[in-house]
């Protein structure tokens, strides 16, 4: 039996037009950026983990849904293609959904949590207590958290206080700060392929630039812009200890060089 992850696939589940402002706090170039959205697939004994599950379609196709959902126009959601993105781009690696025996999120926001309807009544759901906590709260909603994305009794949440480990080799670490419960995620991979490993910091971090400046990252809730800082420096001094790379979320350069790298490394 394995003790790691055999394989890595990156996947992208739409992509976000938006200011850079969003991902860098208090930045002032003006610049948009077309972010993608990320899903990363690990392949364990047993099955498949997914991180991470992109949007929920119907509240962008449905022309009410969106301008509830949806109403400023500075933020610009993208579907990859005229169906699920999960699903087409699971079909594209040749992985069928069914072979996806665990789902974790890094947080709960409209691009992270947006397709775990695929996944009620189905395969266990890790997150954070503290981020569930917060996303069926009040403010959630206002805050980019949309209830309907997750508020369903048929998830098998397994919900953790701190530090998880979510398969062999797939440990959640808590960074909270862009939301209260935020995780990213330590991938240690199986001597079988070399061992190694990579941090993916989701949204503790967006951009190179926020782990390489350690820049605070433009959303945050209930702390301060420093407060994020400190997680990026937490993921920088795990990385640094094991010797492996730390992955941004939405990087737009750095992530497509990343699925590419891991498709030639990790071939089907």
């Amino acid at each position: 039996m394995g003790t790691g992850v055999r394989r890595i696939v990156l996947l992208t589940l739409g992509w976000e037009d938006l200011p850079k402002t969003v991902s860098v706090h208090g930045d002032t170039s003006g610049t948009r950026l077309r972010e993608p959205v990320p899903g990363v697939l690990l392949q364990v004994d047993g099955g498949w983990v997914l991180l991470d599950t992109g949007f929920n379609t119907a509240l962008i196709r449905d022309a009410a849904l969106a301008r509830r959902y949806y109403p400023r126009p500075e933020y610009l959601p993208v579907l990859p293609g005229p169906g699920e993105p999960l699903e087409e781009t699971l079909a594209q690696a040749g992985i069928a959904m069914e072979d996806i025996r665990t789902v974790a999120v890094s947080h709960l926001h409209l691009d992270h949590a947006g397709g775990l309807k695929h996944f009620a009544g189905r395969v266990p759901v890790h997150a954070q207590r503290a981020e569930l906590r917060f996303g069926l709260s009040e403010a959630a909603e206002a805050n980019g958290i949309f209830r309907v994305d997750f508020d369903d009794p048929r998830i098998d949440w397994r919900l953790a206080d701190g530090e998880a480990e979510i398969a062999p080799g797939v440990t959640a670490v808590p960074t909270p700060g862009h939301t209260p419960g935020h995780q990213s995620f330590v991938v240690d991979l199986d001597e079988s392929v070399g061992g190694g490993g990579f941090v993916f910091a989701f949204d503790a971090a967006d951009l190179t630039e926020n782990i390489e400046g350690e820049l605070a990252v433009g959303g945050f809730i209930d702390c301060a812009p420093e407060d994020t800082v400190e997680q990026i420096k937490k993921l920088k001094k795990i990385a640094e200890a094991k010797g492996y790379p730390l992955v941004p979320g939405h990087d737009p350069v750095a992530w497509p060089a990343y699925t590419a790298g891991f498709a030639g490394r990790f071939p089907a």
